[in-house]
């Protein structure tokens, strides 16, 4: 099917998931970046906390909350 075809469907709604192999399919952006943040003491001390708390890593709880703030943001909202 050529993509002409393709757009054709799509526009009238037809499901055109049949054309594509889903197991290949990639998000761009998504790959992981490793990157190194230096803390203060107390601050590394109410993650270990808050981590044990809630029973994860602190890399889990650090991940979660800068991505609560940037969804919370305005700015970032609008440019992706």
């Amino acid at each position: 099917m050529n993509a002409e075809d393709l757009d054709r469907k799509f526009d009238e709604g037809e499901d055109v998931l049949e054309y594509f192999d889903l197991s290949t399919l990639k998000r761009p952006g998504l790959e992981p970046q490793a990157i190194e943040i230096t803390f203060p003491q107390w601050m590394l001390a109410a993650l270990d906390k808050e981590s044990q708390r809630l029973g994860i890593q602190r890399e889990a709880i650090i991940k979660f909350w800068v991505a609560e703030r940037l969804d919370a943001t305005p700015a970032i909202k609008t440019e992706s």
